[in-house]
């Protein structure tokens, strides 16, 4: 309990308001009908826990801060089961870093957790991960943990390697179901996206009982993109936000981050199938105007949740034949659209969450100006609710 301890802690460190309401709850419109707490989690089974870290302000001094960093944990089935999940990946732009993406590509599963975290904390949070599941037995043979991340250099002393095994223990033993902290929280503290404060976002879609009632699930690690590009509910609202001077232009266009998209479902899908799911996550990035730049590492997994007899292949046990359930293709159709609709609106979501920061060299980044976003949307006849 110990870890959990540590968890609520870094929490307190932060303070992040997650009081800030979510894009659709302050009137943006979206296509397609969330689920319960309109997460990742909603596919039934899948935790999430956060690490977030917030220390110090001023002048960078490498090793010692400010720190704007952290980790998050995504767990398919939860934390408790080791059964693995039929899984692909796909890189819409590879500059970036996804461990464990050629075991997925021979075998079609995913072992394990997905963990997220920043550039430079890759290695020691992939060490961490497979620590814990060597030790919980969760693994018998080789261990080729999934940690994706994003660089968040700009706010973070990301070169001060922050993120140690404690805090991935910690984000490991808060790992829960039901609603999911979004915004400058865990693996998102100091990211950056659309020339905006972003962070972790989530949501969901439930398709029609007609096209079977599955429910598709999205987390994003947010920070890609430049201020000129964002564009809500069809609207290219970056380009009225934008500054004016060349210089500031300059920098607020800049498209040199990257996009973690984790697409979860209950759908009964193989793993050639959950490539294709993997491939629309693009469709929903260019929703919110994110070209992929050249610079931008934007890598995308997706993972089902059915077919649980699957027996862990590091486990050693033999698993003779089973009869998987597969989706037909010609089925999957709402899939695709959730999934499109669904990370549109975690995107979203993690610009909404996120309040201004201040980071290294006292460096700030402006939380996204809501008011003027639906005044904006009201203007072209965008606004879904009014007060």
């Amino acid at each position: 309990m110990k870890y959990a301890s540590l968890a609520f802690l870094c929490l307190l460190l932060v303070a992040p308001a997650y009081g800030r309401a979510r894009a659709r709850d302050t009137g943006v419109p979206f296509g397609g009908n969330p689920s319960r707490f309109n997460a990742i989690t909603d596919v039934g089974g899948v935790e999430v826990g956060h690490t977030t870290l917030i220390q110090g302000e001023g002048p960078l001094v490498t090793g010692k801060g400010p720190i704007r960093t952290g980790v998050t944990l995504v767990f398919p089935r939860g934390r408790a089961s080791d059964a693995p999940a039929f899984a692909a990946t796909f890189a819409l732009n590879g500059t970036g870093e996804m461990t464990g993406t050629a075991f997925i590509e021979e075998y079609g599963v995913l072992e394990g957790p997905i963990a997220l975290t920043n550039s430079q904390s890759i290695g020691t949070v992939r060490d961490a991960v497979g620590r814990w599941l060597v030790r919980e037995k969760k693994w018998d043979l080789c261990c080729l943990p999934v940690v994706a991340e994003t660089f968040d250099g700009y706010l973070n002393d990301i070169h001060g390697f922050h993120v140690r095994e404690e805090h991935v223990l910690a984000a490991i033993a808060g790992a829960s179901s039901g609603a999911v902290p979004e915004g400058s929280v865990g693996a998102g503290t100091g990211t950056v996206a659309l020339g905006f404060k972003a962070g972790i976002g989530t949501s969901s879609r439930q398709v029609s009982t007609r096209s079977g009632g599955y429910t598709v699930g999205v987390l994003v690690q947010a920070n890609m993109g430049g201020k000129r590009q964002l564009t809500i509910a069809g609207i290219p609202v970056g380009e009225r936000l934008s500054a004016k001077t060349v210089a500031e232009s300059d920098r607020e266009d800049r498209d040199t981050g990257s996009i973690i998209i984790i697409v979860a479902t209950d759908a009964p899908l193989l793993p050639h199938q959950l490539k294709r799911v993997a491939r629309r996550a693009a469709l929903g990035l260019a929703r919110t105007g994110a070209i992929s730049g050249d610079g931008s590492g934007d890598l995308f997994l997706a993972f089902s949740t059915a077919n649980a007899e699957l027996v862990p292949l590091s486990s050693g046990r033999e698993q003779k034949m089973f009869s998987p359930r597969m989706l037909p293709n010609e089925e999957m159709s709402p899939i695709f659209e959730g999934t499109v609709q669904a990370v549109e609106e975690a995107i979203i979501n993690a610009l909404f969450a996120a309040d201004t920061m201040v980071g290294i060299n006292n460096r700030t980044v402006e939380g996204l100006p809501i008011p003027r976003i639906r005044e904006i949307l009201r203007e072209h006849k965008r606004l879904r609710l009014e007060p």
